[in-house]
């Protein structure tokens, strides 16, 4: 029995727009490995490449706008929401005249309110981080500050972070 050709492995292929790379590897090498499948690849392809073009294209702001389909010059956009809508759809004729200097021939820009496609989450707070020395100078403060009926409750609460930070 003949073995088969020996064809170097072709290299993964990350499709642009996917939220998570690993994802879209898998994606297409699940695609890759069966024949039927295969035929699928140059289409995710090409979606691919237009949701990149339309990144290009679009302000950070639209992000999570994702293209549904493209078929006979009819372009339909994913948005999160029907405010992100409303300013997508301001935008829409700079689109398509971006995307047809790019070679889509986009004849029409629909949009479509995908209202269960999760909004990104909201900026993270930062933490605070007091360097040793700040500590240090809180406890200093503590016990320096006149042990008055007005002041007891900062001094409770200056010793209590500082006693927080000390913890952590």
């Amino acid at each position: 029995m003949a073995s088969p050709p020996n064809h170097a492995t072709p290299r993964p292929v990350h499709l642009y727009g996917t939220r998570v790379r690993n994802t879209s590897i898998g994606a297409t090498e699940f695609l890759r490995a069966n024949e039927r499948m295969a035929s699928l690849l140059p289409t995710a392809m090409r979606m691919a490449s237009l949701q990149k073009d339309i990144a290009a294209a679009l302000p950070p702001m639209f992000d999570n706008c994702d293209v549904l389909s493209f078929q006979d010059g009819a372009l339909v956009l994913a948005t999160p929401s029907s405010a992100i809508a409303a300013k997508l759809k301001q935008q829409a004729p700079k689109l398509q005249g971006d995307l047809i200097k790019r070679g889509w021939q986009v004849e029409s820009v629909k949009l479509k309110v995908q209202v269960t496609r999760a909004l990104p989450s909201t900026v993270q707070m930062r933490v605070l981080e007091l360097p040793e020395m700040a500590v240090c100078a809180f406890e200093e403060l503590g016990d320096t500050l006149p042990a008055t009926e007005q002041n007891a409750r900062l001094i409770a609460a200056i010793k209590s972070m500082a006693a927080r930070r000390r913890a952590e």
